[in-house]
């Protein structure tokens, strides 16, 4: 009897490395002593052949033989493409964030 290998499905969070993505992968589990269902994410390095996944894609990554130290999945198939539009206005909106100072600065400001 032949087993199938397995797959998940995740979101692409970083593409910086040649031929490698991060996958960020939500699995929830129930807690055994209070019975929460608690979210646990877990980032696999995923092998991108064909370098065409970028942050925000939501793939189906699948299992294979070791390719690298870290690396033991390889991408299937892209299931969701991100839009250009929603990355490049975060980018935005973290420049503009408001900086914030530590309490020692604002004391020694104020005079305190």
């Amino acid at each position: 009897m032949k087993v199938g290998k397995k797959t998940r499905i995740g979101v692409v969070v970083s593409d910086k490395a040649a031929k490698t993505v991060q996958v960020s992968v939500l699995r929830t589990k129930k807690e055994k002593i209070l019975g929460k269902i608690i979210k646990i994410y877990t980032k696999y390095a995923v092998h991108d052949e064909k370098e065409e996944a970028n942050p925000g894609d939501v793939v189906q990554i699948e299992e294979c033989r070791p390719l690298s130290k870290t690396k033991r999945w390889k991408l299937k198939r892209i299931i969701e493409k991100s839009s250009v539009e929603a990355i490049e206005l975060k980018d935005e909106l973290e420049a503009i964030k408001p900086v914030v100072k530590p309490v020692e600065e604002l004391n020694a400001e104020k005079g305190v």
